[in-house]
């Protein structure tokens, strides 16, 4: 629960901050919020609601044309310090894996977020059907309403009950979740106790259709050395594939017998942290040079945010976080304690870790974004620096397909949609992706190569040598061999494992300049954006993987 502090501890830029963000992450809200939206959501003035979102910008957490703002992928560094610190997707994620497989079912991990007395995901491993499991990372159910809750509910003391039933009451169709279907008609609290009685007693809870008709799971709980409940392992299934009980039949002495496996998981020593990192404050010399417009005090709390990733299972010392973050010890403490009375933080006197709800700071929406999302406003930014079109295009197969796309308006401009396929060896795009495969890997190529204009190459050695040389290079560059004026250069886009995902260009009619020309222009600007696709797809990726 979040506590109550004196006014005076607490810091009101980094409260404002927190309340602007939840409004963009919430369920149900917009990609894009205007400004205005904020202020009738947040009840926030508009001139803080504006230095909010200017930090916010300048920070790289969202992203605002002065009118409208969204969330940005680098926001995801907030939630992935608590994936990172409560050490679950990192142990659990290879398992859930093979359970997913073996069973052929989705398989979830849950954390309780006692503040609400629900529950929130924290891993998911989803097998992809027409009737398929929805939910997202960091997305919140009712504890009632989910397998999970029962186990979690089984340790509740007077307390935490009490909130559940405040809750309950406030809001007895959970209109207030928007991730479930609101129920037609209030829940019997008295059923749920005798729910989570019988999960406490049995050591396992079901959800026969709570959630929304037709799903049904069986989950397990998995504890500490102190014997507390720490997450909650479900698998869940439609009842086309299963009714209850024959999915109990199925998953739970699957799911008992390798309940122990599980948990020495998760009380195995975790490594130091290798993704992300809790970048040091350097809010005072962008005061300097922005002024009263930018608040220095949220960016610094949002930095000890942050810095809590680094908690390897046993809390974080201020000194520890002061370091962390290059602040001061009274700094850092007014941070934790502002963090602590909204809910984020928890401390024991002496250690700071974070809780679950630091996953409503856009971690369900930021997980949904898929490539040509996380691209497309780099692509925008690369247009109006180059003044030429830009694409992102993947491999299907030997074919080139083309994921996100910004044109330049001109009189003569090259006429390509989303979608557009064209042959991988002509193109360069398509060398670049060939490129960032191994030999064995490539797709194989007919022996003789249609001519598509009289420059194509068409030889395969020769092609071989230049997709070699493009390897080299890091990038390719194709002169009217796909169509005649037509010219193209592209790099390789990689994700956090150093994989070619993708590849971005620019294409410019061969009348503007000499091939040298076109590539001494415009190749430091196309590295530069492919760089920051790439650190988006890391942060994204770091966290909780990115389609």
């Amino acid at each position: 629960m979040p506590s109550t502090v004196p006014p005076a501890e607490s810091v009101g830029p980094l409260e404002r901050g927190l309340t602007v963000l939840r409004a963009l992450s919430a369920p149900g809200a917009d990609d894009r919020m205007r400004h205005s939206d904020l202020v009738r959501s947040t009840g926030l003035a508009r001139s803080t609601v504006d230095r909010v979102v200017s930090t916010l910008d300048r920070l790289g957490l969202a992203r605002s044309d002065g009118r409208e703002v969204t969330l940005a992928p680098p926001l995801m560094e907030l939630p992935g310090a608590y994936l990172a610190a409560c050490g679950i997707p990192a142990a659990l994620g290879p398992a859930a894996e093979r359970l997913a497989d073996e069973f052929d079912e989705s398989v979830s991990v849950a954390v309780p977020d006692d503040g609400v007395a629900g529950v929130r995901f924290v891993l998911q491993t989803t097998r992809q059907r027409t009737m398929s499991l929805a939910f997202r990372i960091g997305d919140l159910l009712p504890a009632e309403r989910c397998a999970p809750g029962a186990l979690f509910a089984a340790e509740w003391d007077a307390e935490s009950r009490r909130t559940w039933r405040e809750r309950q009451a406030a809001d007895p169709l959970d209109a207030g979740f928007a991730t479930v279907p609101p129920l037609a008609r209030p829940q019997d609290p008295d059923a749920f106790e005798r729910r989570m009685a019988r999960a406490g007693a049995e050591g396992w809870a079901c959800d026969d259709q709570l959630i929304e008709p037709g799903l049904v799971a069986v989950a397990v709980p998995l504890r500490d050395g102190a014997g507390r409940t720490v997450c909650a392992v479900s698998v869940v299934s439609h009842t086309s594939r299963h009714t209850l009980d024959s999915l109990r039949a199925t998953v739970l002495p699957r799911l008992r017998a390798v309940r122990g496996e599980l948990e020495a998981a998760l009380a195995a020593p975790r490594p130091a942290p290798s993704g992300i990192t809790p970048v040091r404050d350097t809010s005072l010399e962008t005061k300097r040079e922005l002024g009263p417009g930018f608040l220095q005090s949220l960016a610094r709390g949002l930095a000890v945010l942050g810095a809590l990733g680094a908690d390897r299972g046993e809390g974080m010392a201020l000194t520890a976080v002061a370091d962390a973050t290059g602040l001061a010890r009274a700094t850092a403490r007014r941070s934790l304690i502002t963090l602590e009375q909204m809910g984020y933080v928890a401390t024991d006197g002496r250690r700071w870790r974070l809780l679950p709800r630091v996953l409503e700071l856009g971690c369900a929406r930021l997980s949904e974004l898929g490539l040509a999302e996380i691209a497309q406003p780099h692509l925008v930014s690369l247009v109006r620096r180059v003044h030429e079109s830009a694409s992102l295009a993947v491999l299907d197969g030997a074919d080139i397909r083309y994921v996100a796309r910004v044109p330049t308006v001109r009189i003569m401009s090259v006429n390509i949609t989303v979608g557009t396929r064209f042959p991988a060896y002509a193109t360069s795009m398509g060398r670049v992706l060939l490129a960032g495969l191994a030999a064995g890997e490539r797709p194989l190529l007919p022996e003789v190569l249609p001519a598509l204009t009289r420059r194509t190459v068409t030889a395969p050695g020769e092609l071989g040598r230049i997709i070699k040389r493009a390897a080299a290079d890091d990038f390719a560059l194709v002169d009217e061999e796909l169509e005649e004026g037509l010219r193209s250069l592209a790099v390789p886009v990689r994700d956090g494992r150093g994989r070619v995902v993708a590849a971005l260009n620019v294409a410019r009619h061969a009348a503007h300049g000499t091939p040298e020309e076109m590539r001494a222009g415009l190749l430091p600007a196309l590295r530069e954006t492919a760089a920051a696709i790439e650190a988006d797809l890391r942060v994204l990726g770091g966290a909780i993987g990115v389609r």
